[in-house]
């Protein structure tokens, strides 16, 4: 995503119910006021272009249904086959690279993990291990443990993966992933 980019409105009043869900650090309270202000102002314009939508859809007339476009299906990630996963978990099928994401909020690790992922598959590696974490300290619950494996169905990431699964044990168990990243455009087996 480009950083000159500027948010929409629905990104910028979620931002603001994530901002408000969080303890403001020391002497930026101030800041975390005007974002109040700037919200409300926003999602009551909002409401009422929401209004103004529905006031000019009159409810007697019945619109034509949109005609449906065919639509490619989705790629859908498979899980590695039993052999190939044994294989890396025991070293004969070797681990290209390997990221850790540990102490990393989910919008910096969605970043790195991309970079990783993109270079990795630039440069025709097969397989990755990526260490999420198991989320195990206090208060945590893992939240990049239950992400990276959502992300991956995101339109970014979707053309990079073939397939994912845990990692064995002495790789992170349920900490980490297994990544099969799938073939440049044009290689051959």
């Amino acid at each position: 995503m480009a950083r000159d980019r500027k948010l929409s409105a629905d990104e910028r009043i979620l931002w603001g119910k994530v901002a408000r869900s969080t303890r403001p650090m020391p002497g930026k309270a101030g800041e975390l006021s005007e974002l109040d202000a700037f919200l409300v102002e926003t999602e009551a314009a909002a409401e009422r272009q929401r209004a103004e939508k529905q006031a000019s859809v009159s409810p007697t007339a019945a619109q034509p249904a949109p005609p449906s476009t065919p639509r490619q299906p989705a790629k859908v990630h498979h899980p590695l086959e039993r052999p190939v996963k044994r294989k890396i978990a025991k070293g004969r099928l070797a681990l290209e690279a390997r990221i850790d994401l540990h102490g990393l909020v989910q919008s910096e690790a969605h970043v790195i993990l991309l970079d990783f992922l993109i270079r990795a598959h630039e440069r025709g590696m097969r397989h990755v291990l990526v260490i999420t974490g198991k989320g195990s300290s206090l208060g945590s619950k893992g939240a990049l443990k239950r992400a990276v494996p959502l992300w991956f169905s995101k339109p970014e990431f979707r053309y990079l993966i073939s397939s994912y699964e845990p990692a064995a044990q002495h790789h992170g168990g349920e900490g980490a992933l297994y990544i099969r990243l799938s073939r440049r455009h044009g290689e051959k087996s």
